[in-house]
């Protein structure tokens, strides 16, 4: 008999077909999120979780005596609580590697509409606000050879750094947990505390897991040491940042700019003070979207899902359960 799974987000028809030759498989086929009842009911009976998102909580576990294993179609997990997964021996998998170019893409991609206005400048024209003679209105800073400053130097921390290094010839200081020595002598990045990558920094990039330790990691004192012509890109996750700190920084001219993927609450509220700021760059969660990016990361999930049932060891169990 196949181990039974459930899918609690669409995802493409050669996914579930994959997943279905070793699977008995029940999907959520609505693009709505699903609701928190519906997932409770749904894995009553299931051995395999395939999620995006959803707290896998102790409330959960309870309503799924036979589960094995949840398989998290993203890089982050902090969705999981760890210690009742330990607790119920379920595993937890996410899909590290097949996204980090695409996100570290999007960050160059904020850095320069922050540093160059191009979300702004696209709407002065189109608003009919563009004049002969123009000159100073229009300036914005050179991303080359400034100093950027990343903060969580991981895979994507690492991707970002070869880029700015060699795309931009940008001066790379990073700030992690433990040094990367390999990354510096590859990439020629330079190791700096936090405070002294705060004050060096003309581009900040926070790249930080969302965890006890990280949470609200950036505010008011940090936002209080960068030069008031910094640039600020969030593209890990939006609790890691105090949003009102920041938004009095941008408000103040502490800081120039800020470019967000992420924010505390998501969606962001309508009436957010960010939204209407022409010196920020709202992008609504997109770092991984791309078709491929996303394909890619649906085909790992399930490679991790049917391992995981199958009582094999899948290749992407996060570290704080192996």
């Amino acid at each position: 008999m196949k181990p039974k799974v459930f899918i609690a987000r669409p995802v493409p028809k050669e996914i579930e077909d994959y997943i279905a030759e070793y699977c008995e498989v029940e999907t959520w086929s609505s693009t709505e999120t699903i609701p928190r009842s519906e997932l409770l009911k749904a894995v009553q009976s299931v051995e395999g979780l395939l999620i995006t998102g959803g707290r896998i909580d102790e409330e959960l576990l309870e309503h799924a005596p036979h589960l094995k294993i949840v398989s998290n179609i993203s890089v982050g997990y902090n969705n999981f609580d760890l210690e009742a997964m330990k607790r119920r021996g379920v595993i937890g998998t996410h899909t590290p590697y097949v996204l980090d170019d695409s996100v570290a893409d999007l960050v160059l991609g904020l850095m320069l509409s922050c540093a160059r206005r191009i979300p702004e400048l696209d709407q002065y024209v189109k608003q009919g606000q563009w004049q002969r003679g123009d000159d100073e209105v229009l300036f914005g800073l050179d991303v080359h050879h400034a100093t950027l400053g990343i903060i969580g130097m991981g895979r994507i921390g690492e991707a970002i750094a070869k880029r700015a290094r060699f795309g931009f010839d940008m001066d790379v200081i990073y700030t992690n947990r433990s040094r990367k020595f390999e990354a510096e002598q590859a990439l020629g990045v330079r190791y700096q505390p936090m405070e002294d990558l705060l004050k060096q920094s003309d581009f900040i990039v926070l790249m930080t897991p969302l965890t006890p330790e990280t949470t609200r990691l950036i505010g008011k004192e940090q936002f209080s040491l960068m030069k008031d012509s910094a640039i600020f890109i969030n593209v890990s996750r939006g609790q890691n940042v105090d949003e009102q700190a920041l938004i009095e920084a941008l408000a103040s001219g502490q800081i120039r700019a800020a470019g967000l993927d992420v924010f505390e609450n998501e969606p962001v509220a309508a009436d957010s003070p960010l939204l209407k700021m022409p010196q920020v760059v709202t992008l609504p969660h997109i770092g991984s979207a791309t078709a491929k990016t996303r394909m890619d990361m649906a085909r790992v999930a399930a490679e991790n899902l049917v391992k995981g049932v199958k009582g094999e060891t899948p290749p992407y169990i996060v570290k704080e359960l192996s």
